[in-house]
């Protein structure tokens, strides 16, 4: 039971959206550009970025949901989701990609955790001045996004199938195109 009377029928960051439009409006802009706009990091690349760090912040529906988003951006593979979150510098991904998760999780610890040297090494990988900047701020943002739903309480589902289908909806369409749905209909209340 959330903290408040949100929407009924809206899981997640959803239900919170719905409820203050007036906030789901920036905060799925900020979502769209930092995950999805053009960019030298794959869509699918920062969905594991934003994927990994809501894992670290333990937050069930946007680890679910950005991990559904990140394996429907990168051909299904779910198990390539599960193996970064939990042991990323294993995982069939860039070296690049793993020096940007030891800073996203540097950030999500605090920002001063982040040290030259994590920089430098991503640097060493092929890491450009706005890779570095975008994957501080999508973790930054995912701190946010992740104790806004957490911290509400709001519903989250623990159907794989409805977490599966949503992120392909996200992947195909954007967060900004998706999100009238939900808005409309708790406007429509």
């Amino acid at each position: 039971m959330a903290h408040i009377k949100l929407p009924e029928g809206l899981p997640g960051i959803r239900g919170a959206m719905a409820f203050r439009p007036e906030t789901a409006k920036p905060l799925n802009e900020l979502v769209e550009v930092l995950l999805r706009a053009p960019n030298s990091l794959t869509p699918g690349e920062r969905e594991l970025i934003a994927t990994y760090v809501s894992s670290e912040n333990d937050c069930y529906y946007c680890q679910t949901i950005h991990g559904a988003i990140a394996a429907a951006s990168l051909g299904g593979d779910e198990a390539l989701v599960k193996h970064v979150k939990h042991d990323f510098h294993n995982a069939e991904i860039s070296k690049k990609l793993k020096t940007l998760l030891v800073i996203a999780g540097q950030v999500q610890k605090g920002g001063k955790h982040v040290t030259a040297d994590s920089v430098s090494k991503a640097r060493e990988a092929g890491a450009t001045d706005m890779e570095i900047h975008d994957t501080v701020l999508i973790a930054a943002a995912f701190c946010m996004y992740n104790r806004y739903v957490d911290g509400l309480d709001t519903l989250q589902p623990r159907d794989d199938a409805w977490y599966r289908e949503r992120g392909k909806q996200v992947a195909s369409r954007g967060y900004v195109d998706v999100s009238k749905e939900y808005l409309a209909a708790a406007a429509a209340r």
